[in-house]
This record gives C-alpha cells, structure tokens and sequence, in this order.
C-alpha cells in the first residue's frame, strides 16, 4: 500500500531536474522517487534525517546530486556499499538510477536503519541489502566491491584504509564532499585520485573518484 503524499512532486518537474544533471528516467522511475520522497518527510518528522525540508531541494540536493554519479562516474553495474548511508543518499538514488546494481546500505543507527529498509520494501528495490553495523566491521558480507560511496562520512583516513584492505578490496571509492575537504583527502597516496568532479548547480560540492592502488 502506497503512503498518501504530504505534497508530491509531479513527473514533470522531477524529469526536468534530472535532465539538468544529464540524466534520463522512466516513469517507473520517477515513481519511486516520488515515493521515496513521500516516505522521507514522513519520517523526518520522527527522526532527523535531513535538514532540509523543501521537496523541490530534496530532489536537487539529494537525488540529482547522488544520481550524478551515475553518468560522471560512470556507476552502471557492480556490487555498491554506501557507508554511512543515514537517508539514503547516495545508495538509493544510485540504486534507481542503475537498478543492475547490487547495493549495501551500511547504517550503524538502527532507527535510520529501519527507515532504510522501509524504503527499500515500499518502493520496491530488489538486490538492496540494509546493513546494520558500523562499516569497520563488515568484511566478507559485502566483499568484494565495485564501489564504495559515501556522501558525508568524514573519518576518511581511516575509512580508506577499509575500503582498501585486503577483506573489502574496493575497486573506486566515490566520495561527495566540500571543496575544503579536498586538500586532506589528496594527501592520501593508497588511491590514485582522478580530477574533482564539479556537481551541477552548487558552489563548492565535488564528485572525488579514487582507484586502489596495488
């Protein structure tokens, strides 16, 4: 059963958003967007799981620039772990956008954790798997890994470190951040770390994508 809209994004609105960030959807698609968002300011009501509270910047701020990744990147296929994961972004987003991508949704809080697998059972995402631990515990549960993508982790030395070892052996680590975390973050010579990617339509927010080194 579909959760009734507090104020639902028509399709129209949402595909010209998405075309901004050179990305094409389905009307199937659309629809599990507009029923994610429903779902997400339902919730936030009871548990803070963003600030922001406008449905038209959600979808700028949390769907565009999550989904970017996916033509940027590019993320197509793979096995995909977004840690630190909290709403949903990047995972999710991704997830629709790539629905042949096999997804962990790493969540250490259990009440973001149990929205998460709210979202995934309502709108129906297949091969989507919500993990309720910290990442620094996770090895062969979600190894070996494509991508692993996280939106506002921090911790990142030793979060590389993870993504790296020998029990994960990521691919591409993908990374949303500021552009003042980008100086700290290229100090780190265990991943070959390609051009920032400008996100569309902010000031200061970058696309980092780094390979593993051998």
């Amino acid at each position: 059963m579909l959760i009734p809209s507090p104020a639902p994004l028509n399709a129209e609105k949402i595909q010209r958003a998405l075309e901004e960030f050179q990305l094409s959807v389905s009307d199937a698609q659309v629809l599990q967007i507009q029923q994610y968002i429903r779902i997400l300011l339902l919730w936030n009501d009871k548990i803070n799981l963003t600030a922001i509270r406008d449905p038209l910047e959600i979808l700028y701020r949390h769907f565009c620039e999550s989904m970017y990744a996916a033509v940027a990147v590019p993320v197509e296929y793979g096995r995909l772990a977004d840690v630190g994961s909290g709403g949903g972004f990047p995972g999710i987003p991704l997830k629709i956008m790539r629905p042949e991508l096999r997804v962990f949704l790493v969540e250490s809080n259990l009440k973001k954790a149990t929205f998460l697998a709210e979202v995934v059972r309502e709108i129906g995402l297949p091969d989507t798997q919500v993990l309720v631990r910290r990442y620094e515990e996770l090895g062969e549960e979600v190894a070996p890994l494509d991508f692993v993508c996280s939106r506002a982790l921090g911790e990142f030395p030793s979060f590389l470190d993870w993504a790296r070892s020998q029990q994960i052996a990521a691919k591409q680590v993908i990374l949303w951040i500021g552009a003042r975390d980008l100086p700290e973050i290229q100090k780190i010579r265990t991943w070959e770390w390609r051009e920032p990617i400008p996100v569309p339509h902010s000031l200061r927010r970058l696309l980092l994508v780094g390979t593993a080194k051998v």
